[in-house]
């Protein structure tokens, strides 16, 4: 392989680079937080639009190939800069595509006008993930003319929604974007001031779950007490999926200890903002309880509102349930699991039918070798000696998978902007101003590193 004739930037100018940069990214980052890109259904779907075009025009502002596509689904951008010769190609990865913000009154300004407080910048985006765009920017714009690796940028618009055109995207473009280092910028670091690589993510299955007792509503005094309701059937069957000290109960679903990190108890409940009082779920170390085990959530009930409801007893009653697997289980196989639960425990012989919506395969990196050798040394310079941390997420990016399964010998960084207090998928979801400059600075040095070790390979 022919070695690389352009001098790598060094430490010092990769530094003063980005630094020079940092303002117009920021200038940037508030533009495509004002574009409120949601693919859900039901939403204007021309702001997906709008802001696949933003990013474009950003990529080829960094003189990238550049080029909108999509299968069936919103509009993802693909970027890319061929390598100089002898170097490393790395495939940088984040989204555009931002969640509903729920209820507007819970927000303290406007989701989509970005405002800076307390050294944190507010914004539906603003770190999960155009963020993760930004800082991706940051690095060509540090490097210019001098970029030391091949790039290809793939910035996905539909990830919130479940990324299901994803995987016909990556086979349709399979060869244009295959690359020795893939970058994955949609998770987080352990604390502010502490950087880390995700090394493993659960996996995920959602499902419906509708319960009826009867054919159509009856009096609650004429007869209760003797006829169950839908409600209360619902409530004991939920009840049932855990046991009493809040570990799952569902026979079946993969689980196991031994996470390597701890995590302090009042910090954890500081960060997830438990009630006074109120006590953990489950057993086990934290740590074992968020990433080596499953959990499960009832996200919402059907049924009629307590201002509105009659003196009646309800016939059928649904909710939607959200089971987060653990790394090692089969999103197929925890599926029939929990519906095969469902069913048995059915309460008074009530008819229960389980419909699924999606799921997503869990994933574990070996987070071994010279690129992530050279991630470590990035972090470790960008956070002034800190060393980062190997964590699990309880969350899922079921598309690490599909990565790992169609290019097998790429290095997967997982990595982000996010940090404990960035209430991603919340109201006021926020960015730490420092820390982004922090992994700005990381990514462009990773990839000056990346290309040394490329080198160096050779």
């Amino acid at each position: 392989m022919p070695v690389m004739t352009t001098p790598i930037m060094s430490e010092s100018e990769v530094r003063a680079a980005v630094e020079r940069e940092l303002p117009g990214v920021r200038a940037d980052l508030e533009r495509l937080v004002r574009i409120p890109g949601i693919a859900f259904d039901g939403f204007d779907h021309s702001h997906v639009e709008r802001s696949a075009e933003a990013v474009a025009e950003l990529l080829r502002g960094c003189d990238l190939d550049v080029k909108i596509v999509r299968r069936g689904g919103q509009p993802a951008v693909i970027g890319k800069k061929v390598a100089p010769p002898g170097a490393p190609t790395v495939l940088l990865y984040a989204h555009h595509d931002v969640q509903p913000v729920g209820d507007r009154s819970l927000w303290e300004s406007d989701p989509f006008e970005p405002v800076e407080r307390d050294g944190r910048l507010y914004g539906r985006g603003a770190a999960d993930d155009k963020a993760g765009i930004m800082a991706h920017v940051a690095a060509l714009r540090a490097f210019g003319d001098r970029l030391p690796v091949g790039v290809v940028l793939f910035i996905e618009g539909e990830e919130e929604f479940g990324s299901d055109s994803l995987e016909q995207l990556l086979e349709e473009h399979r060869e244009e974007i295959a690359s020795d280092v893939i970058v994955i910028a949609d998770s987080g670091n352990w604390d502010i001031g502490v950087p880390a690589l995700t090394t493993s993510l659960r996996g995920i299955v959602n499902c419906f779950v509708e319960v009826r007792t009867l054919d159509h509503a009856v009096h609650s005094g004429m007869f209760g007490g003797a006829v169950p309701d839908a409600l209360t059937t619902l409530a004991k069957l939920l009840a049932t999926l855990h046991d009493d000290a809040g570990n799952v109960a569902v026979e079946g679903l993969v689980g196991r200890e031994g996470a390597s990190v701890d995590y302090p108890e009042d910090r954890f409940r500081a960060e997830a903002g438990l009630g006074t009082g109120v006590e953990f779920i489950g057993t086990g170390r934290i740590t074992d309880r968020l990433w080596t085990k499953p959990a499960l959530a009832v996200l919402g009930i059907d049924a009629p509102a307590t201002g509105e409801a009659p003196n009646a007893l309800v016939p059928a009653a649904k909710a939607k349930l959200s089971v987060r697997l653990a790394p090692g289980d089969d999103p197929k196989k925890a599926y029939a699991a929990l519906t095969a639960h469902l069913e048995q425990h059915a309460p008074w012989g009530a008819q229960v039918a389980v419909t699924f919506e999606h799921d997503g395969d869990p994933c574990v990196i070996d987070a071994t070798g010279p690129m992530f050798d050279a991630a470590r040394s990035a972090f470790r310079t960008a956070w002034d000696g800190t060393d980062p941390i190997d964590m699990g997420v309880g969350g899922s990016i079921p598309f690490i998978a599909t990565f790992q399964e169609m290019f097998p010998r790429a290095a997967i960084l997982v990595t982000g902007v996010e940090d404990p207090y960035s209430r991603a998928h919340g109201p006021n979801e926020s960015l730490h101003l420092g820390e982004f400059a922090r992994v700005c600075l990381a990514e462009a040095l990773l990839l000056a590193k990346v290309a040394a070790a490329g080198a160096n390979r050779s």
